[in-house]
């Protein structure tokens, strides 16, 4: 392998909903230039920020039946029992959530958390505040997915951010998806929310690092509930 394909093999692809964006970065930068130098540099600098935020990079799954998986990079945020948005239709009691923070620096691309058949997408409309809040779960803008797996039913959550001001969806009701596909994007930093079935134990802690598609959030197969976590 050449040197020039080596180093293009180290860049992650770019998912094509980024492209309008990056090609005005890149046009105002250019602006920039002409006016003022300095400018340009910076405009340049958030190009790059804006191609690092729309990257979409290959990820590995694990396909063993009863996994699911992060639907985002970022930081997981909150472990908690709560109520599910009424809009999932997933009853009147409290389930596992586990929410997942996407900086502006982490990959926006959102992956589904199991395979299975997609029932229901409800977007809602809303306000654009911290979605690290918990209260962001029920102000904010978003659009929730229900998956109807053989071990239950599963929702996942897109929360629009303080900066996000759009969510993207990829999939239709009714279509079957894998664990680990693509399902959509959220522009520019915010927040992911994942109903478990009740009496799933979460087998992360809050504060951990997640990887989309690849880090475990549970596993229908365990019993845990005396697990714990310790920082450090």
């Amino acid at each position: 392998m050449s040197i020039a394909n080596s180093i293009r093999a180290q860049i992650p692809p770019i998912h094509p909903e980024g492209y309008p964006f990056i090609g005005g970065f890149a046009l105002v930068s250019l602006v920039l230039f002409w006016v003022w130098s300095p400018l340009g540099w910076i405009g340049t600098a958030l190009t790059v920020w804006c191609a690092l935020f729309f990257r979409d990079p290959v990820r590995t799954t694990p396909a063993r039946d009863g996994l699911v998986v992060a639907p985002a990079d970022g930081r997981i945020s909150m472990i908690a029992q709560v109520l599910p948005p009424a809009e999932l239709g997933l009853g009147d009691k409290p389930l596992p959530r586990i929410s997942i923070f996407m900086s502006v620096f982490n990959c926006h691309v959102n992956r589904s958390p199991v395979a299975g058949r997609i029932d229901r997408i409800a977007y809602r409309p809303g306000k654009f505040i911290n979605a690290e809040l918990d209260k962001a779960s029920e102000d904010n803008e978003r659009n929730s997915l229900v998956i109807s797996t053989a071990n239950g039913r599963i929702g996942v959550t897109q929360i629009a951010g303080l900066v996000a001001r759009r969510i993207v969806t990829f999939v239709r009701e009714g279509q079957t998806i894998a664990a680990g596909e693509r399902f959509g994007l959220i522009r520019f930093g915010s927040r992911l929310d994942v109903y478990l079935p009740e009496g799933t134990a979460p087998l992360v802690g809050e504060g951990q690092t997640a990887i989309a598609g690849e880090t475990i959030l549970a596993d229908f197969r365990l019993s845990d509930p005396g697990r714990t976590y310790r920082g450090s």
